[in-house]
């Protein structure tokens, strides 16, 4: 059954046709995500909902939504989603953080030369009849400093342009290397110095906690007299009531605003301040940014959808087509380890430690962690998935902990699960041979070869003669046909263990027999997801 995607706000009928070639249901319908009602009435109908900002995916929206998988922003702002909520909901959120990067810094560029040459108080007085040239003295860029706060995508792009425009750029970034800025041509320099030197400050940095009112009132009071300052960014990164001040006090010179803390923005403090000019968060408003973001989420939404692909996911780790393609066989590898551990786990666990060994210790860890995560998870919620995964994880306290290691063994590569309690550790290795499915090749430190199936049969016991036959022959009086039978020990007449590939689940009367033989330690049904 083809996967089915509502669009819910306006893209544009280009996107929508992507959908449709890639074999995808879907419904357009780009009034629907402002009726909220209407919305929350179909969305569980959907495996995926493409948006733009109009379409709020609230908590409250996400109870509806049982089959939803994927959530598409086409833009790069998802202010208007849950993501907690979705997160838990094992539902991933995209944006499209790429399509709008020229058109977002060109703004940002565009609104330093208004504010230098007061460009719109200048037109509202020529188009008055007025001729007042001597009024509006502004001042050149070329040779001025400016201070870009977030050197990322867009806020590179600022640099570039500006570095063209002779000006002198000085970044603050705490993930830009030394190395990377001096290939950008700029100078990195600290949050206070950039305050100081700046002639022009403008930003270009996602809100969140760290970056929160980053231009407080404190800060604001350590710019340089006569800063100009452009926001292109998002609201709430500015103490705007304190630069209202600065403004009328002239230690600002000017200010330059398409973001504010409460949009739509109907009153603001710095609104109707001379040398200050606002925008209604055109940033992204050109033809070519509104179309590539619209193709961008369609083509990434149906990527997931079909190949499992993930791109621009903001709760959950990217994997792009090509990984997809390699990483698949052991992404399925790290859920069977992780149901294996969580199966076998009755008491609260503490921590989970993962090894990876030989090539798949290149590969993106961190989607595999997910998959194992969600592995061990699935006995407590069989509704969790790799999105919801570490969040449950993460609210019931356990600690994960990675290692990779060069290739140590007979191997290309494996990975290794073990699970901590306060009872004990426990556990599984498994690797994925050359037809590409995955095994079973260690557990508790005994190595075996176990093909994966749906449903399987572990024991252990004392390596005694007898269990063979003993397994053997329960399953058979009861109807229950092996498909592929596996063992191993320790040591001779150490601990042993035994996994049965059935065709059906045992069930438990079958395991009250086998465990009354006395001749077990254990026995414990287990079920995997091989489709």
């Amino acid at each position: 059954m083809a996967p089915k995607v509502l669009v819910s706000d306006k893209l544009s009928e280009t996107a929508v046709q992507i959908f449709r070639d890639r074999g995808i249901d879907v419904d357009f319908m780009p009034d629907l995500g402002k009726d909220k009602d209407a919305l929350a009435a179909v969305i569980g109908q959907y495996d995926g909902l493409a948006i733009r900002s109009a379409t709020k995916a609230t908590a409250k929206l996400l109870e509806n939504a049982d089959n939803l998988k994927v959530i598409g922003r086409a833009g790069i702002g998802t202010d208007n989603v849950d993501k907690e909520a979705a997160s838990k909901k094992g539902v991933i959120v995209m944006n499209t953080p790429f399509g709008n990067m020229i058109t977002t810094a060109e703004h940002a560029i565009a609104m330093m030369f208004a504010v230098a040459r007061q460009i719109p108080e200048a037109s509202e007085s020529t188009h008055a009849g007025k001729w007042e040239k001597s009024k509006f003295m502004g001042v050149e860029l070329t040779n001025k400093t400016l201070g870009v706060i977030g050197a990322g995508n867009i806020g590179g792009i600022v640099c570039d342009r500006a570095r063209g425009l002779k000006m002198k750029v000085v970044a603050y970034d705490p993930f830009l290397s030394e190395e990377k800025a001096d290939k950008m041509g700029v100078e990195k320099v600290e949050l206070d110095a950039l305050l100081t030197r700046a002639d022009f400050i403008t930003l270009h940095v996602p809100f969140t906690d760290a970056t929160a009112n980053i231009l407080s009132a404190e800060n604001l009071a350590k710019t340089k007299k006569g800063v100009r300052i452009i926001n292109c960014a998002r609201g709430g990164l500015v103490d705007e009531e304190a630069l209202a001040e600065l403004l009328k006090s002239g230690h600002v010179a000017g200010a330059a605003f398409d973001v504010f803390k409460e949009e739509p923005a109907k009153e603001n403090a710095l609104f109707n301040l001379p040398n200050v000019v606002c925008t209604p968060h055109l940033g992204a408003a050109t033809t070519e940014a509104q179309e590539n973001v619209a193709l961008q989420v369609a083509e990434q939404m149906s990527n997931y959808l079909l190949t499992g692909a993930v791109e621009n996911a903001l709760n959950m780790p990217s994997v792009t087509a090509e990984e997809a393609k390699v990483m698949g066989p052991w992404i399925k590898l790290a859920e069977h380890l992780g149901a294996f551990s969580g199966q076998m786990t009755d008491e609260p666990i503490k921590a989970i430690n993962i090894l990876y060994d030989g090539v798949v210790s290149d590969m993106n860890l961190a989607a595999l962690n997910c998959a194992v995560v969600a592995g061990i998870m699935k006995k407590a919620n069989p509704d969790v998935n790799m999105v919801s995964a570490p969040v449950v994880a993460k609210e019931r306290g356990i600690k994960i902990s990675t290692t990779n290691q060069d290739k140590s063994g007979t191997f290309d590569g494996y990975i290794k699960v073990t699970v901590v309690t306060d009872k004990r550790e426990r556990s599984v290795a498994g690797t994925v041979f050359s037809d590409g499915k995955p095994r079973f090749i260690q557990i508790k430190g005994i190595n075996i070869d176990a093909e994966v199936g749906a449903n399987m049969l572990y024991t252990t016991n004392e390596d005694v003669p007898g269990i063979i036959g003993t397994l053997g022959q329960t399953m058979g009086e009861n109807g229950v046909n092996i498909a592929n039978f596996t063992l191993g020990r320790a040591d001779v007449g150490g601990e042993a263990i035994a996994l049965l590939y059935v065709d059906a689940q045992v069930p438990a009367p079958i395991v009250d027999k086998l465990c009354a033989t006395d001749m077990f330690r254990q026995v414990k049904p287990l079920a995997f997801d091989v489709a």
